[in-house]
């Protein structure tokens, strides 16, 4: 009788496929992040007002940017590692402890790095307390291990601490941010209840998980962060790409502008999480699936592109439709120019979803030198175009340029597929 319920009602089958348990945890704690930031932005723009607002976010945008050299591609690397050996626990223990290892060492080095830039060279001018207290962003992100549960396909742990670690921060902001001069401690609270969770997780992994970590083998990290080097570089000029436009325009308006500017980004950054979502739960399985069957591999990977693309023009078509009335809820107030920013900003979502079949050929392919290319293309073209419309049209100028980027990192993909990897290209295309 069950065996036939189970063949009318196939749920119970199709919720353990692994890649859809991944997209459903990831999707967890990417809402839980969605609905944090919905219920923050209100309550800061409020308590800290709009010109505060667009420090903390321009503190957190030179923050991510630092992240992705805390990362250094293990982000990416390490899942498809950890996949490969998830029955061996030695060689776990060994690839935990090198990552964990590197990972701090690095934020440690981020973190003299902006010291020094803040205190020694005086840069950061305006945000520079903001941004000091952003660095415990650093060791939160250095002590996030969703890497090793999405390696795992265990993401039902993670996905709950995410969500609490979340809680934590607004209970934060409830508790101790209400003024303006409170703005310095949005992130530290972002930081500290992150550093605070993660740090249980890695206890999880230790004790329950019986993952050894070992004392750090530095050759073994330098190796890793040697092979990791062009994935390191590409992530780098990805999120300058994706991240780097509110420092640009920080340098062209004041702070009023930047509050309204980075609130349009927060929205649709938010968006944007959909088709990294997507690249972050097939990944692992698209890993294995390639190596054992190629055409399976590309006919799977068709449907999740097609699939993608809907709901990405879908949420495109909802957000310029709906700014008016999302702004406004928001702000709790009128911001005129941060309504226009986000329908000018709407169509990233779409345009974003557009390159997720490229990416994740040349990720499962390892074809890490022309994702390296790409990326420093696109980054290139980036800079030079924001730079040049943002000083001529302020923040308009600039939401112009990241829409183009993000179309020309598509045929840019493309491009170099087909130079260097035509079989991959009609394999996917055709």
């Amino acid at each position: 009788m069950f065996e036939k319920i189970n063949l009318l009602i196939p749920f119970g089958n199709f919720i353990r496929n692994k890649s859809l348990q991944n997209f459903l945890f990831l999707a967890l704690i990417q809402s839980s992040t969605v609905l944090i930031s919905i219920i923050s932005m209100p309550l800061l723009i409020q308590s800290i007002g709009a010109e505060q607002f667009g420090w903390v976010n321009l503190s957190l945008s030179v923050i991510i940017v630092f992240n992705i050299l805390v990362g250094f591609g293990f982000n990416l690397s390490a899942p498809r590692e950890v996949a490969l050996n998830q029955s061996n626990k030695a060689e776990l223990s060994q690839l935990v402890s090198n990552v964990f290892s590197a990972k701090l060492l690095l934020a440690l080095f981020s973190t003299v790095i902006i010291l020094i830039g803040a205190y020694g060279f005086n840069l950061f001018q305006g945000y520079q307390s903001v941004l000091v207290f952003s660095v415990f962003l650093l060791f939160s992100e250095a002590a996030f291990p969703l890497w090793f549960f999405q390696g795992m396909e265990k993401m039902k742990l993670v996905s709950v601490a995410t969500i609490f670690s979340k809680l934590l921060f607004l209970m934060g902001l409830v508790l101790f941010v209400q003024q303006p001069s409170h703005s310095l401690w949005v992130n530290f609270l972002l930081g500290i209840s992150g550093l605070g969770v993660n740090l249980c997780l890695l206890g999880y992994i230790h004790v329950v998980l019986d993952i050894r970590f070992f004392s750090p083998q530095f050759s073994s990290i330098l190796r890793s962060l040697q092979d990791n080097l062009l994935l390191f570089f590409s992530n780098l000029a990805s999120h300058i790409s994706i991240n780097g436009g509110l420092i640009i325009l920080s340098f062209f308006s004041s702070g009023a502008t930047l509050g309204m500017y980075s609130l349009a980004e927060r929205v649709v950054m938010i968006l944007r999480l959909f088709p990294a979502l997507i690249i972050q739960a097939i990944f692992p399985n698209a890993s294995k699936l390639y190596q054992a069957d190629q055409p399976k591999f590309f006919s799977f990977l068709k449907k999740v592109y097609f699939g993608t693309l809907a709901i990405g023009a879908l949420i495109s078509i909802v957000t310029y439709l709906t700014a008016p009335w999302i702004i406004k809820v928001l702000s709790r107030g009128e911001l005129d120019g941060a309504v226009g920013y986000l329908q000018l900003l709407a169509a990233i979502p779409f345009l974003a979803c557009l390159n997720v079949g490229n990416i994740m050929i040349l990720l499962v392919t390892n074809l890490r030198d022309l994702l390296f290319r790409a990326s420093w293309m696109f980054c290139a073209y980036m800079i030079c175009v924001s730079t040049a419309l943002t000083h001529f049209y302020g923040g308009a100028g600039l939401c112009i340029a990241i829409l183009s980027t993000e179309l020309m990192v598509f045929f840019i993909c493309l491009y170099l597929l087909y130079r260097h990897k035509k079989e991959l290209l009609y394999g996917f295309y055709s």
